[in-house]
């Protein structure tokens, strides 16, 4: 029932609560507005020390996870503040975020999560590549909270590797446990509607968690932590609002370590971060196929600014898991570099996804060099997906300007529909791409505008 509640309530703020909210003729300034408009957390002085509740630094004989959440409980109840970790390395299992509560993590300070998947049991609910289920425990995990945060400029490691999480991503056939015939199952279960309290995922099933996914919450922060060798995706929040991640460091290179994920969530600032990974850095996501459009949330009112990414499949994406639709994407001031980042901006979906993805602004991005393309929009993602076909997706509203890159493959890159243009209103202003094999591959769209567009020192037209 309470899940139900909030879902409902949730739903009626998205449909109420729109963008008209910022009307203005200049998109930056509605930028700032959203900016603006978040909800700051603040929390009492209080101080509660893991070590005071029995966690000790340096054993690597036990996991204390079971102290730091003593902790954060009694520090909740007593009326909120800050649970300190202190300088030292502490090994621990799975965390629950709770109301009012910093997790602050000095310098030096550093949390090392066990990789024994047993300890991420009993089930959660969360959402798996947007898919929702009951599934492992992620290593911090919130549902339902609000005013809380993670800060601090100490580290948070999940020590995922080949050796154990990453390998569940089942590229060897001589991997024991792989996450293959759970995850089909789970797509089934959705295409043919199972419940979710029936989709519950196990230990044997290799379904990896993530590091952070915060399920339901509100006002939310999280600071200047370093954030490495994540199971799964670094930062998940899912069905939030009121969010700030900011001075974040992630690296992360296996499968599936996208840097940070918001999905069906609403104004999110994302600033000043590093992003060095094994998949997107930050991919936008709104559910996947029916479970996506049963719920019909988008993500919407979402800033990055002052990000540096390096390695990763995509620099700022939406997709592919989009079935609720995107609106109101501000990226600006950032710098990317790699020859392993693939694209700059991405969008990426397909006709079982459906919804619409729009007003997305670009402006003042420096590439040294990226792999494929500049811009890539791509429908026919996962073309091959076992789903219902029926729900061709929209993209309109893409801006950039002032994007500057040394070195691509491709510079613009639209891959739509043969019969029909499902993406338009394209603009390409004020922009130079250099050192490009192939300036522009265009299917299936049209009002796409180039001004001042120079791609290897020509004008395009």
């Amino acid at each position: 029932m309470r899940i139900r509640i909030f879902y409902t309530l949730l739903l009626a703020v998205a449909s109420s609560v729109g963008f008209s909210l910022y009307a203005s003729n200049n998109p930056w300034d509605e930028a700032e507005m959203i900016v603006a408009s978040i909800k700051r957390t603040s929390f009492p002085d209080a101080i509660f020390n893991i070590v005071d509740f029995g966690a000790r630094p340096g054993d690597s004989t036990a996991v204390f996870h079971e102290e730091i959440n003593r902790a954060i409980v009694v520090c909740s109840q007593s009326g909120g503040g800050t649970v300190l970790v202190p300088a030292g390395t502490f090994y621990c299992g799975p965390i629950t975020m709770k109301c009012n509560v910093n997790i602050h993590l000095e310098e030096g300070a550093e949390l090392k999560f066990s990789t024994d998947r047993f300890l991420y049991f009993p089930s959660v609910l969360t959402r798996w590549e947007g898919l929702d289920c009951y599934n492992a425990h992620p290593l911090i995990y919130a549902y339902g909270e609000t005013n809380i945060a993670i800060t601090g400029k100490g580290v948070i490691n999940g020590q995922a590797s080949y050796d154990d999480w990453w390998v569940m991503k089942g590229r060897s056939p001589q991997t024991a446990i792989t996450q293959n015939a759970a995850r089909a199952q789970l797509l089934r279960d959705a295409e043919n509607f199972v419940p979710v309290y029936r989709r519950v995922m196990g230990p044997q099933d290799g379904l990896r968690p993530q590091l952070i996914n915060f399920h339901s919450c509100h006002t939310i922060l999280i600071e200047n932590v370093t954030l490495k060798n994540s199971p799964f995706w670094v930062i998940h929040p899912l069905l939030c609002q009121d969010l700030i991640v900011r001075g974040v460091y992630i690296e992360s290179h296996g499968p599936n370590s996208d840097g940070c994920d918001p999905e069906s969530s609403k104004n999110v600032l994302i600033e000043n971060c590093y992003f060095n990974t094994g998949d997107d850095c930050i991919a936008i996501k709104s559910g996947r196929n029916a479970d996506g459009r049963k719920w019909s949330i988008p993500s919407e009112n979402i800033v990055v600014r002052q990000c540096e990414m390096r390695n990763g499949h995509g620099g700022v994406v939406i997709g592919s898991e989009i079935s609720g639709g995107y609106k109101n994407l501000y990226v600006e001031d950032c710098k990317m570099d790699s020859p392993e980042l693939d694209r700059v901006i991405r969008i990426k979906t397909n006709n079982c996804r459906g919804g619409v993805i729009e007003n997305v602004y670009v402006r003042n991005i420096e590439v040294g060099q990226c792999r494929e393309a500049v811009l890539k929009i791509n429908l026919l993602y996962e073309a091959k997906e076992d789903c219902n076909h029926g729900f061709p997706p929209t993209v309109r509203n893409i801006n950039l300007d002032n994007v500057v890159c040394n070195k691509s493959r491709i510079g613009i890159y639209l891959v739509g529909y043969e019969d029909s243009d499902n993406i338009y209103d394209i603009n390409i202003t004020n922009c130079k791409f250099d050192n490009v094999e192939q300036p522009t591959s265009v299917i299936g769209a049209k009002n796409v505008a180039l001004k001042d567009l120079y791609i290897n020192g020509k004008l395009m037209e």
